[in-house]
């Protein structure tokens, strides 16, 4: 975890960009020395919401199953697969 000072951000942007984007982690920017902010690059929130949005999928589709949703077996799910790629 990289905690800065909002001083820091405040007097060496640059750097601080920087370490977000080469560390691909979130910063947490404090201000008088409470949590403040959470600073993270672009590329790292894009992948964020996309791992969120998959995950909600997932839970839906879990959700599905146990409501007692139609399932299908790995090989059943393998044939479908086949078939959508041969009629591309």
């Amino acid at each position: 975890m990289i905690i800065k000072a909002s001083a820091a951000l405040r007097n060496d942007y640059t750097s601080i960009s920087n370490m977000a984007k080469e560390t691909k982690e979130p910063i947490y920017i404090t201000k008088n020395g409470e949590g403040d902010l959470v600073l993270m690059s672009i590329d790292a929130f894009e992948r964020r919401e996309e791992l969120l949005k998959l995950r909600e999928k997932v839970l839906q589709a879990e959700q599905e199953r146990i409501d007692g949703a139609e399932t299908l077996t790995i090989a059943q799910a393998r044939g479908k697969l086949r078939e959508r790629l041969h009629d591309i």
